[in-house]
């Protein structure tokens, strides 16, 4: 989902302001480390680890330690801007979470690339599955695992 600028410069000054909110309710100081972390976040379009964003920020000339970047993002994931996923790897990946629409993941067991994609059928399961089960479906994760039909394919097609 592509964003015009402005519409991408809405979105930074709307989770600049809940992140602020979340900061002031939690207690936490509002540094201008933190917010650069967040509008940093909010200009990438991938699935990053926490390791590469420190690295690209430390690139940029950004003056934030790794510990800053590690503890900013756990305060991201904790008031929702952020989202956290496992994937069935060691480390940890992360994606923005605010404006942007629910969306399920098709992983490569092999290379580890991201796909997004979003079926309106999911949604349907959801709601059937919270009527006949009488719960209330507040969201959900979906990832598919497997290989890329290219190198990664006809690699794992021998195993």
């Amino acid at each position: 989902m592509s964003h015009t600028s402005e519409a991408l410069e809405n979105i930074i000054a709307e989770v600049k302001t809940i992140f602020s909110a979340h900061l002031e309710k939690q207690k936490f100081r509002k540094t201008p480390e933190r917010f650069t972390i967040l509008e940093e976040i909010y200009r990438r379009t991938d699935h990053f680890d926490a390791e590469a964003l420190y690295i690209h920020m430390k690139a940029q000339n950004y003056r934030v330690s790794r510990a800053t970047v590690y503890n900013t993002l756990e305060l991201l994931v904790n008031c929702d801007l952020v989202t956290k996923h496992q994937f069935g790897e060691n480390t940890a990946r992360y994606e923005k979470a605010y404006g942007y629409r629910q969306h399920d993941h098709i992983i490569c067991v092999n290379c580890g690339k991201v796909l997004e994609f979003c079926d309106p059928r999911i949604q349907q399961i959801k709601d059937m599955m919270g009527d006949i089960m009488n719960f209330n479906v507040t969201h959900h994760s979906l990832n598919l695992y497997g290989t890329c039909k290219g190198e990664c394919g006809s690699q794992a097609s021998e195993n």
